[in-house]
């Protein structure tokens, strides 16, 4: 469970410094549902750009805002449905759209859902704490946001292989960036810097998105619900919540299937990793190019219990893939010779690379079952291709002009041709298998103990169950937190 214990002194110096910042925190439930958000707060964003250093952006970590750069409001859930010219497959994929998040990521969300718990009970404390974020890319570029909009100090920590576009927003807005070893199949490397830290520096509170459960409880709230909201409005009288389909990662998003099992018990959920680094599938190890997601260890917050089945996506599928959405040639191949809506393809930019990935693993997951038109699968576009102009231009300059050949090429490899191979339906005793490779991570190297492990497995109840009940009770912890500030009543 999440640590709720109150530090008085730090909560004290937490609601000074909030008072100082005219800080107001939203709860879960505002997250969900912002038509709860008091007016005047609505009113003041109408003036606040989406990734603008403002405390009133943290209204915005929602996937309810309106998809506009300035002053939206809010509205149904982003979600973009892709067709069949595009897809291949008679299943109706539908992506939930990161893009209009402050920072164009959720990740913003669980940064939000690890930091403010510990803020509003004290444990953090504002006065002398700094903020910690390991990740291989946009979870540490969201706690960094969230840490400049709550006065915190942040540490982001990133692989140095990652794309040039997040060092250079991250050394305007974090307090200091550390560059690690490798790209983002290397999370260990990460890991042993946040030791480093731990051991060096007093001052330092490690959010290790791989193990904070803070970061599962927002997406089962906020995602799951989200998803779910989205389906009843489009599934007319046949449609069936057929299945959810998330890239590893951190595994938050994949939070958000506990949440869609309870509601919709027959869905499949699907879990995505790179081919090149296959570590559900195959036990192995390896280095990949899907910015995004991290690999050779299952992260503890992975509800593997939950998860039905397993697919590796071929990074260069994701590669060739991210050029024919975003190349003029491709665009033109796409509408003109594969039948795509136009409307269709001037959105494909809000697909960054492992959203990409999400959408390769929906594909295979529709093909595999056989599903047809009546079954919706769900999947997310955590960030956009806004943060990948340099990976486009860097293949532009290793493989030369892109062109309608090009593009025809990898619309009928890359996409459509995309084969149900490497991908396993998981068993109870498989599903096991790759619940206890936790072991050599958070057993052998993080601290955890094997009790708590086989408590993960065996005990849904008081582990995951009794964090999804936590979110009332970090929604009255915030509720104290704004009425000590007072900020509310003026």
């Amino acid at each position: 469970m999440i640590d709720l214990s109150i530090v008085k002194k730090g909560l004290e110096n937490n609601v000074k410094l909030a008072k100082e910042r005219n800080l107001i925190i939203p709860t879960f439930k505002q997250m969900r549902n912002p038509e709860t958000i008091p007016e005047e707060i609505r009113e003041k964003l109408h003036a606040v750009g989406l990734w603008d250093i403002d405390p009133l952006n943290l209204f915005r970590v929602t996937w309810k805002n309106e998809p506009v750069e300035t002053g939206g409001g809010f509205g149904m859930p982003n979600f973009i449905e892709l067709p069949k010219s595009l897809t291949g497959v008679n299943a109706r994929i539908v992506c939930m759209v990161g893009r209009w998040f402050p920072t164009g990521c959720h990740k913003v969300g669980a940064s939000f859902g690890c930091l403010v718990p510990r803020l509003v009970t004290g444990q953090f404390d504002v006065s002398w704490n700094k903020a910690v974020w390991p990740s291989t890319g946009n979870y540490c570029r969201g706690g960094a946001f969230n840490s400049k909009l709550l006065g915190v100090h942040s540490v982001a920590i990133l692989p140095q292989g990652m794309s040039k576009e997040r060092f250079e927003w991250l050394e305007e807005i974090a307090g200091e960036v550390i560059a690690t070893p490798g790209t983002e199949s290397n999370v260990k490397e990460i890991f042993d810097k946040t030791w480093e830290l731990r051991n060096t520096r007093e001052d330092v509170i490690i959010f290790n998105q791989f193990e904070e459960m803070g970061n599962h409880l927002w997406h089962y709230e906020v995602t799951g619900n989200a998803i779910a909201e989205v389906f009843e409005s489009i599934k007319g009288e046949t449609g069936r919540m057929a299945a959810a389909c998330f890239t590893s990662g951190s595994a938050g998003s994949i939070g958000s299937a506990d949440q869609l099992k309870e509601k919709y018990p027959n869905v499949k959920i699907a879990v995505g990793e790179a081919a090149q680094c296959s570590t559900l599938l195959n036990n192995g190890f390896g280095e990949h190019s899907i910015e995004g997601i991290g690999d050779k260890h299952v992260p503890w917050i992975h509800n593997v219990k939950n998860t039905d089945l397993v697919i590796d996506i071929d990074d260069r599928d994701s590669q060739h893939v991210l050029r024919l959405f975003n190349e003029p040639a491709g665009k033109e191949y796409l509408i003109k010779e594969s039948g795509v809506d136009p409307a269709i393809v001037n959105q494909l930019d809000l697909l960054g690379i492992s959203g990409i990935a999400n959408v390769i693993s929906a594909i295979k997951t529709a093909k595999y079952y056989e599903m047809n038109s009546d079954d919706i699968i769900f999947t997310v576009l955590t960030d956009s291709a806004v943060m990948y102009g340099s990976r486009i231009k860097e293949m532009a300059e290793e493989e030369g002009a892109y062109s309608l050949q090009r593009a025809a090429l990898d619309f009928g490899r890359h996409l459509i041709g995309i084969r149900t191979d490497t991908m396993e339906e998981l068993t109870y005793y498989t599903r096991k298998r790759v619940h206890n490779l936790k072991y050599y991570t958070w057993v052998e190297q993080q601290g955890k103990t094997a009790e708590e492990l086989n408590a993960l497995w065996y005990d849904y109840e008081n582990t995951w169950g009794a964090v999804h009940k936590q979110a009332d009770e970090i929604d009255a912890l915030i509720e104290d937190f704004n009425d000590r500030t007072g900020l509310l009543n003026n």
